[in-house]
């Protein structure tokens, strides 16, 4: 593989990682954001995916079904947002970065408003719900205003009060002197538990949604809109630059890096198998490796060889038979113990020093290369270097 290959990919990703222009230019989009705008002073900041209809062309400023509207009728200088199957709701507070809203009722009666809560068809939905189960108390019983909180806008002192529980033990006492008139889940702040008793149910609705899914870029800081006037596919614009090293420039490192990187060990690896071949047996150096090693190796301090080298085996003694035989070392030594042939008359015949076993003179000197020992009682005769043999 040619290492040029690698070089040009980290040179080419250097290129476009340390010229901001040509980054910049490949991230922007002629769409531009909208202007943000409010309702009234202290009220909160509006911008998409939310847009008040009579200050922002809906058509680029704002999503389908994130329309406001700004309260002008009376005095109270609000800004209202109208769910499906209900009138409008007060906006106290937007998080565009955890993309949630806090709503209350204009009226200051949230819990009449509760009863016939219905997000279905709405855009949002609630971060968490409670169950809570209202019921309507005659005043004869007196004493449940010292135990539970009641709804003062939806009861008559002189008549009955109406309570809203969260709590099982509760409900179980009031279903026995009161009629139940709903259980509903109320998109509560926070969860409550059961020792909340009764609640009057005037905190604001926590909601959420889901789509656009404009908090990631509105947590750094950028702002989300259209990226064209045909579709509904969102971009996110104007995101500052950021200290250190983007999420952008890292993923860059890591492929200028990771791809040169995996190139060489690819062939890095593929140069140790050209030099190993897999045969029966697993992984074995290929025949040009072992040459190049070979010359590498000292023989005065090759202790690895498993035969006897050529002078050695030379020079153990030979004895020819004759056509009236002869008496070998071992006179019971008729047959080579290597071929299973007896001997016969012309044949030579080689002995092995120090055990005096004999064989064929052909079969033993295949025999000593392989092996360094008798193949009868594996007795390792002497080993003489060629060059000892020379001095000699």
């Amino acid at each position: 593989m040619n290492i040029l290959n690698p070089i040009l990919i980290i040179l080419i990703c250097f290129h476009f990682l340390f010229n901001p222009h040509q980054t910049q230019t490949l991230a922007q989009s002629s769409t531009e954001t909208c202007l943000d705008t409010i309702c009234h002073t202290n009220q909160p900041l509006i911008r998409f995916p939310f847009y008040i209809e009579t200050k922002q062309p809906n058509n680029t400023c704002g999503y389908p079904g994130f329309k406001l509207l700004c309260n002008n009728k009376t005095e109270k200088n609000q800004t209202l947002v109208n769910l499906p199957y209900m009138e409008e709701l007060n906006i106290q507070k937007i998080n565009y970065a955890t993309q949630e809203l806090f709503v209350n009722d204009p009226n200051n009666c949230l819990a009449k408003r509760l009863l016939s809560l219905n997000l279905s068809a709405s855009p949002f939905h609630a971060v968490y719900y409670q169950q809570f189960t209202f019921f309507n108390c005659s005043v004869h019983f007196k004493y449940l205003t010292s135990l539970y909180k009641p709804i003062l806008c939806l009861s008559d002192s002189s008549k009955y009060n109406v309570f809203a529980t969260p709590s099982r033990t509760v409900v179980l006492h009031l279903s026995s002197v009161c009629d139940m008139v709903d259980t509903v889940n109320v998109p509560v702040q926070s969860p409550f538990y059961d020792h909340v008793l009764s609640s009057e149910l005037n905190d604001d609705l926590r909601l959420s949604w889901n789509s656009p899914p404009c908090g990631r870029c509105e947590s750094h800081g950028g702002r989300c809109g259209f990226q064209d006037n045909s579709t509904f596919e969102i971009a996110c614009y104007n995101v500052p630059p950021t200290q250190g090293i983007s999420h952008g420039a890292s993923y860059a490192i890591a492929i200028c890096f990771g791809v040169p990187t995996l190139l060489c060990f690819i062939s890095l690896l593929s140069w140790i198998c050209s030099k190993f071949r897999f045969g029966i047996h697993g992984w074995t150096l290929a025949r040009e490796t072992v040459e190049d090693f070979e010359s590498l190796i000292d023989p005065q301090h090759d202790t690895n060889i498993l035969g006897l080298d050529k002078p050695t085996i030379e020079s153990y003694p030979k004895i020819v038979i004759g056509d009236d035989g002869i008496y070998l070392p071992r006179p019971n030594d008729k047959t080579c113990s290597i071929c299973l042939s007896e001997y016969m008359p012309k044949e030579t015949v080689k002995t092995m020093p120090d055990c005096e076993h004999c064989f064929h003179a052909q079969c033993i000197d295949e025999w000593l290369p392989l092996n360094a020992s008798c193949p009868i009682c594996r007795t390792s005769p002497p080993w003489l270097p060629s060059q000892n043999l020379a001095q000699s």
